[in-house]
C-alpha cells in the first residue's frame, strides 16, 4: 500500500520516466514484499531553480528525491534493503548513489482512506505489512 513520489531536477523521456518508476517499484516489491499490482508511484519533474539540493550532491541535475508513505510495521532490515535497492536500481539509469535521497514516512492505517473511502485499518490490503 505504499505511495511514492519521485522528484527530479531534469526532463526525462517517457521511456526513462517509466524506467525510473519501475526501478523504485521493483525495490519496494523486493524489500517490502508488496505485490506487483500494488503500484502507486508518481514522478514529478522540477526546473532546477525550483528544486534546490545540497551543494555536496556531485551531479545536481541527476538528483532524485524519493518520498515513500507507508503503513508502519516493516523491520529496519527491510527498510535498509529498500534504500539499497532503490540506489542499486537507479544506478543503471545513470543516477549515481550520492544523488539519491529516500524519505520513508510511516502513518497508521487509520490515517489512510482507500477503496471507496474506507479506513485502511478496516480492510484486508491483500498482503503482509510486517516484513
Amino acid at each position: 500500500m505504499p505511495t511514492v513520489l519521485i522528484e527530479v531536477r531534469r526532463h526525462y523521456s517517457p521511456a526513462e520516466t517509466t524506467a525510473l518508476i519501475d526501478a523504485v517499484h521493483a525495490a519496494l516489491q523486493a524489500a517490502f514484499k508488496i505485490p506487483a499490482w500494488d503500484k502507486d508511484v508518481r514522478l514529478v519533474e522540477h526546473e532546477p531553480h525550483r528544486f534546490a539540493c545540497s551543494s555536496r550532491v556531485p551531479d545536481p541535475d541527476r538528483f532524485v528525491h524519493v518520498a515513500i508513505d507507508c503503513f508502519p510495521g516493516r523491520s529496519i532490515a527491510a527498510k535498509r534493503e529498500l534504500y539499497r535497492g532503490i540506489v542499486a536500481n537507479l544506478a543503471p539509469l545513470g543516477i549515481p548513489a550520492p544523488c539519491v535521497k529516500v524519505l520513508l514516512r510511516e502513518s497508521a492505517p487509520e490515517n489512510w482512506g482507500i477503496r471507496g473511502g474506507q479506513a485502511a485499518c478496516d480492510v484486508d490490503v491483500g498482503f503482509a505489512i510486517n516484513v
